[in-house]
């Protein structure tokens, strides 16, 4: 019996972003990495496909197993749970997959990880059919209908229909479950749109150029870790919503700069550049791993105005209050917006977060306005969609000002609801007023 190594490996990433709660994108990164040797770029691929596909369907795919098994899924190991998972993905939306190999193929791992398993992985891998996920469009309740379509849980959908109309409800969650774009930001610091472009067409990676900006789309590679323009700091990986609430925070040369939420460091360099990496910007964090993060992107991208602090942007530190020109508050967030990318995030939230989560927004953003110049502008931002963390917070803490006699102008706000090329975000940008 021989084991395909590529869905063997897919299989112990879902397993372990299942039982120890990991991110599925670090744990890719980390197995990937680790078998870089035995895996050709089919193989890679071929397991971004089923991780990302398997955890981001989870819950359609369980919908549909749970129709054949005779078996509580709870009461299922979580081995031969993730296995029918895997091939109940490859059956229903992988058309490139015959039926007979994605079955046969996960018997074999049941064999392995779970021997007595093997012929009640093959007896409902057998029954699962294409019809099964087109029936669920049957369903007439609104919310289950597009939870299970979509594979998305309740309360999600329950909080979206607040906001959106059903037509644009359904858009979102459709691009919840599409592959994520890879999106590069040039590094205009060591080099130029143009010649990055030529590289790429050498190298046959094909491209989308984002007219007037600093951005490419990526077709067909989802691991640029490996090419020697990314080694040489020539690009770096960021979503252009991403990018745009740094334009929007619009940072000069010579000026100091906060950042008071910023690791892993994407928009901390994009401020950077755009500063011609002349100023100061501080970056805060909780975590000193996670500055390393920065560090280590800096130090690639040949930026050095960048000074990484471990600190907790709740505490107010008076020793800082009037000392920024600009603030960046990427603020922690429920990441739906990001869905598409991390689809851990919605078997990982709960509807309770929301209320927490808001709390440290807003008091972040009550601290961090004291540390702004007058004069100087602050963008508050997210990855999330919702009011409660975006318009809300805003209208709170503009009442807030209020009362306390704070002079403050709202200047532009704007929100990127997700589609085929951009994840989501919102941003507003709010000026001290002299």
């Amino acid at each position: 019996m021989k084991i395909d190594f590529a869905r063997e490996i897919a299989l112990k990433i879902i397993y372990n972003v299942d039982e120890k709660k990991a991110y599925s994108n670090i744990l890719l990164d980390e197995f990937l990495n680790e078998n870089r040797q035995k895996l050709n770029i089919k193989d890679v691929n071929f397991i971004s496909e089923i991780v990302y596909g398997v955890i981001s369907k989870k819950l359609t795919l369980d919908v549909i197993i749970k129709k054949y098994s005779n078996i509580k899924l709870n009461k299922i190991s979580k081995w031969t749970l993730n296995i029918l998972r895997i091939g109940a993905y490859q059956i229903i939306f992988l058309d490139k997959v015959p039926k007979s190999a994605a079955v046969n193929e996960c018997v074999n791992l049941a064999k392995k990880y779970n021997y007595k398993s093997a012929n009640f992985v093959n007896a409902i891998l057998r029954k699962i059919e294409k019809k099964d996920y087109e029936e669920i469009d049957k369903i007439t309740d609104i919310i289950e209908r597009l939870s299970k379509k979509y594979s998305m849980p309740e309360w999600i959908v329950k909080e979206l229909f607040k906001e959106y109309e059903i037509d644009i409800l359904e858009q979102i969650l459709k691009v919840f479950n599409e592959k994520p774009v890879t999106t590069i930001r040039i590094n205009n610091l060591k080099t130029t749109k143009e010649e990055v472009k030529e590289i790429l067409r050498k190298s046959n990676i094909e491209h989308i150029d984002v007219d007037k900006s600093d951005f490419l789309h990526l077709k067909g590679i989802k691991d640029i870790s490996n090419l020697e323009i990314f080694k040489d700091g020539y690009i770096t990986v960021q979503d252009i919503g991403a990018g745009a609430i740094v334009k929007m925070l619009q940072p000069k040369e010579n000026e100091k700069v906060l950042d008071a939420c910023s690791a892993p460091g994407g928009k901390t360099t994009y401020i950077a550049q755009m500063m011609n990496n002349k100023g100061q910007i501080i970056a805060w964090d909780l975590y000193p791993n996670r500055l390393n993060l920065v560090a280590e992107n800096a130090k690639r991208l040949g930026i050095d105005i960048i000074k990484t602090q471990a600190k907790d942007a709740t505490i107010f530190d008076s020793k800082y209050v009037e000392k920024f020109d600009k603030i960046l508050l990427d603020v922690p967030c429920l990441g739906l917006g990001v869905i598409k990318r991390k689809p851990d995030i919605k078997w990982q939230k709960k509807e309770t977060d929301i209320e927490e989560i808001t709390k440290i927004q807003i008091k972040i953003l009550q601290n961090c306005f004291y540390y702004l110049k007058k004069g100087g502008n602050l963008v508050y931002s997210t990855c999330s969609i919702l009011k409660d963390e975006n318009e809300d917070i805003i209208k709170l803490f503009v009442e807030e000002c209020r009362k306390n006699n704070q002079e403050i102008k709202i200047l532009e706000s704007k929100k990127i609801i997700p589609n085929t090329l951009n994840d989501g975000f919102y941003m507003c940008k709010i000026c001290k007023e002299l």
